[in-house]
């Protein structure tokens, strides 16, 4: 183009190399599409991990753990987050093309093309290394987050880690997330001879703040962080849970299919080399009480005979009824409420036996709704 324009070439030539040009970009489209749709979504975080690798790598580690991470950031030449910023340099010079003033220019010049054989041959040179590279951000991120939690609760326990079997034993349980002022905590204790607790109460008593409590604290646990408890001691487990559960208009499932779906996934965990911690927040709601009774039964006794342990919570006062037809593995016990001053209020205190009372005429009352006896 520049021989034409300043030594007046002949035009057939510069029209040969567009048309030879075209050539090209119709034989290379598939491959270069898979380049350019491979990279532009990523792309976009390439400078943030550039930057959290370049704080790795300036930080000097003396607990084994992280020296190990430290040097799988290792490579021959330029550090890992030169790399990853030459990468991402190559993808804000892929994108310049929509440049309404360069892309004619980028067309000549096939910039898109050009800049996917850059990325490929970067790839081909750095590419294997992006997974490992991208595991230890993720285990430093991890252990950053659990070291905050621990620094900023120094008072919070590491639990006790018991021998293979199921078993899960805390006193004064609280959730990680509620202030300590606020915070009820209570004691929950499942083993070999107790596997299941059966949760009734009324409506905001506090029984799905139970179940998070005892999941959340379970994690931590599992992960090696600090636990909210004043002593917590468990079993290696597998956590799996049945909490807001959802319809989908898009799937074309009910709140109650999507329900027994996530069963159906907790008893295949069973199979598993771990025992099963399982939480069950308003087990089979979404159907009729005979069905749920007889349903509830039978997948509570399944999960047991398999040697899992966990809690169920219910409004359904017939659900209550598993815990004697499992008795001695498994117990009732509730959440209770008292009208003070015409308001509702809760201790949060979990007690033996099953709830004798419900608030939801209560509560339907207290926000204007007429409602007789």
């Amino acid at each position: 183009m520049l021989l034409w324009l300043i030594w007046d070439f002949s035009g057939d030539i510069f029209l040969l190399t567009l048309v030879a040009e075209g050539v090209m970009v119709f034989c290379l489209r598939k491959r270069v599409r898979r380049v350019v749709e491979g990279v532009e979504r990523p792309g976009q975080d390439l400078a943030l991990l550039s930057q959290v690798l370049a704080r790795l790598e300036r930080e000097s580690f003396s607990a084994p753990r992280l020296v190990d991470l430290s040097r799988a950031l290792g490579t021959v030449g330029l550090p890992a987050s030169r790399q990853i910023a030459e990468l991402d340099r190559l993808v804000v010079l892929l994108d310049s093309r929509r440049n309404l003033f360069f892309a004619p220019l980028a067309f000549l010049l096939l910039w898109e093309i050009q800049m996917a054989f850059a990325i490929e041959a970067w790839r081909r040179r750095s590419g294997p290394a992006v997974v490992r590279w991208l595991a230890v951000v993720g285990e430093m991120e991890a252990l950053c987050s659990l070291a905050g939690y621990a620094y900023e609760h120094p008072d919070d326990p590491f639990p006790e880690l018991g021998p293979p079997g199921p078993c899960f034993e805390g006193e004064g349980l609280g959730h990680p997330l509620l202030p300590d002022t606020s915070c009820v905590r209570n004691d929950v204790r499942l083993c070999q001879d107790l596997r299941v607790l059966v949760v009734s109460g009324s409506n905001m008593s506090g029984k799905s703040t139970l179940l998070r409590t005892v999941g959340t604290n379970a994690v931590l646990a599992l992960a090696g962080a600090p636990v909210r408890a004043r002593r917590l001691r468990l079993a290696p487990l597998a956590v799996g849970a049945s909490i807001l559960r959802r319809d989908s208009l898009q799937e074309g499932t009910s709140r109650f299919y999507a329900e027994i779906t996530r069963l159906r996934r907790l008893v295949d965990l069973t199979a598993g080399p771990l025992p099963l911690l399982f939480l069950l927040d308003e087990l089979l709601h979404g159907t009729n009480s005979h069905d749920r009774s007889i349903g509830g039964v039978a997948v509570i006794k399944d999960l047991v005979r398999r040697g899992a342990i966990g809690l169920l919570t219910t409004h359904d006062l017939a659900l209550a009824h598993i815990a004697e037809v499992l008795a001695p593995r498994a117990e009732n016990v509730h959440f209770e409420d008292s009208m003070e001053q015409g308001r509702l209020a809760f201790d949060y205190r979990l007690r033996p036996g099953i709830v004798r009372k419900s608030n939801a005429l209560e509560l339907m009352r207290s926000i204007g709704l007429r409602i007789q006896d």
